[in-house]
């Protein structure tokens, strides 16, 4: 690429990246109808009915149900688990290994939500997969996940489990 049209390139890259930026300041919870409070009210009862139906997939209904909060082509980024590309992969995997055997449980107080622009939402905290067996959980990892609403449906795009440890 000629110096000329580098410059160009990049002229132009700026001014995207300018209007980026001053588009992105427009609180994109409002835009959304939505005051910050309201759309951590929903993400946090979204993430708590996603949950119940993890905690009783062992039960087909409810796999079922799980299974609708994630989108057919969700990416689910585990640290030691790997990743699964698709819905159906990742539910096969929540079968095989944790259905009936953990449940799931967020660490209260550390769900932080954030708009996402003509999107929806990023949910992060820190969770305990803990076994069915034991009152008490001996792991606890961070999270992510990526809501996206569609025609008022929410569904999860993209979802990172990591920074696995004992729990304190």
């Amino acid at each position: 690429m000629s110096i000329a049209r580098s410059r160009v390139a990049r002229a132009a890259m700026s001014g995207l990246m300018g209007s980026m930026l001053l588009f992105g300041a427009v609180d994109s919870a409002a835009a959304a109808g939505r005051t910050p409070e309201q759309l951590t009210q929903t993400i946090d009862a979204l993430d708590t009915a996603l949950f119940e139906t993890f905690n009783t997939c062992a039960d087909p209904a409810q796999l079922a149900k799980h299974a609708s909060y994630f989108d057919p082509a969700v990416e689910f980024y585990h640290d030691t688990g790997g990743v699964t590309w698709t819905r159906d992969e990742m539910i096969g995997r929540t079968r095989q290994y944790a259905c009936g055997q953990y449940r799931r449980e967020r660490v209260p107080g550390t769900l932080a939500v954030f708009p996402i622009q003509g999107f929806g939402a990023i949910a992060q905290g820190r969770h305990r997969f803990c076994a069915m067996t034991e009152t008490t959980c001996a792991g606890e990892a961070d999270f992510v996940m990526i809501w996206r609403e569609r025609d008022g449906q929410w569904q999860v795009t993209r979802v990172l489990s990591y920074g696995h440890r004992a729990a304190p």
